[in-house]
């Protein structure tokens, strides 16, 4: 492949960071289909997240292992605690006005991190090998991007089984398409609406714990995975799970490619130009499907 130049490492550093804006906005879109609600809070609940998991794992001296599971559980609880005493409790709630919902309970958990935690930039520890890179035909693949790549790939693939062949995703497949029928069939649909606030949390804050290592841990950290994550959804689809991770790659790809060949400046453009390039072509994103309501 020497004949490419860089252009393989490059595709393989953009599928990595992809991963990441795949389960943010993999989690973004979960909620959407189910409440119809776009949740701004995401990035910073998972930031919170990766707070307990770094608190578990060096103030506690918990085993790795543990603290993650304890970070995902902590997310679970969040999420569901945001649907129930915020979401919930609004009367006669405009789009609008739940998207400023959100929007609250994103400075909400950004202030409380920042009050229990600091600002000041931390590590987050992970048991792999810097130079244990795998080397594949010129590509320098390290520990941590494969790992991304693989946990999101499961992710995906547990999600997609999920949703297709469990009572809860079905659950959730029909309260998305039309709520009152699925009341009338016995759905609890708070329930539902509930539990996919969990299940978004827990894969942001698997994002999270994936964005943790490689920077650093602060209040910050996600504020700019979650744009792309955003970003992410929109090209793909809102209402496409598929679109979700097709618009991960799609982003992480096309702003490592500006990045290398134009400029670093215009990665954070990227994701803004992604979003306008969609609304004005394919308002519907590349794979979801666009209908239209007579009346």
């Amino acid at each position: 492949m020497a004949f490419l130049g860089p252009l393989p490492q490059v595709l393989f550093s953009g599928i990595a960071a992809g991963a990441v804006y795949a389960l943010l906005a993999l989690a973004m879109v979960i909620i959407y289909r189910t409440t119809e609600v776009l949740n701004f809070a995401q990035g910073d609940m998972a930031m919170a997240s990766t707070y307990v998991g770094l608190a578990l794992l060096l103030a506690a001296g918990a085993p790795l292992f543990v603290a993650v599971l304890g970070a995902l559980v902590f997310a679970a609880g969040l999420g569901a605690f945001a649907e129930f005493a915020f979401l919930r409790r609004a009367k006669e709630p405009t789009v609008l006005g739940l998207i400023i919902i959100t929007l609250g309970i994103e400075m909400i958990v950004f202030g409380f991190a920042s009050w229990k935690w600091g600002g000041e930039p931390r590590d987050f520890p992970l048991p792999l090998d810097p130079a244990g890179a795998v080397v594949l035909g010129g590509v320098i693949m390290s520990q941590l991007e494969l790992l991304s790549i693989a946990i999101a790939a499961v992710v995906i693939a547990a999600l997609f089984f999920f949703l297709r062949h469990s009572k809860a995703g079905l659950a959730m497949r029909a309260t998305q398409q039309n709520r009152a029928v699925a009341r009338l069939m016995g759905i609890r649909v708070r329930r539902v609406e509930m539990g996919a606030w969990a299940l978004a949390a827990v894969i942001g804050a698997i994002a999270g714990l994936l964005v943790g290592p490689a920077t650093t841990v602060e209040p910050y950290m996600m504020w700019d995975p979650m744009m792309k994550g955003f970003a992410a959804a929109v090209l793909g689809g809102m209402t496409s799970l598929p679109g979700a991770a097709l618009g991960g790659a799609i982003i992480g790809i096309v702003e490592n490619l500006f990045g290398y060949y134009v400029s670093t400046a215009f990665k954070s453009v990227v994701p803004f130009a992604a979003i306008l390039l969609m609304l004005a072509i394919k308002p519907s994103g590349l794979l979801a499907r666009h209908y239209v309501k007579k009346v």
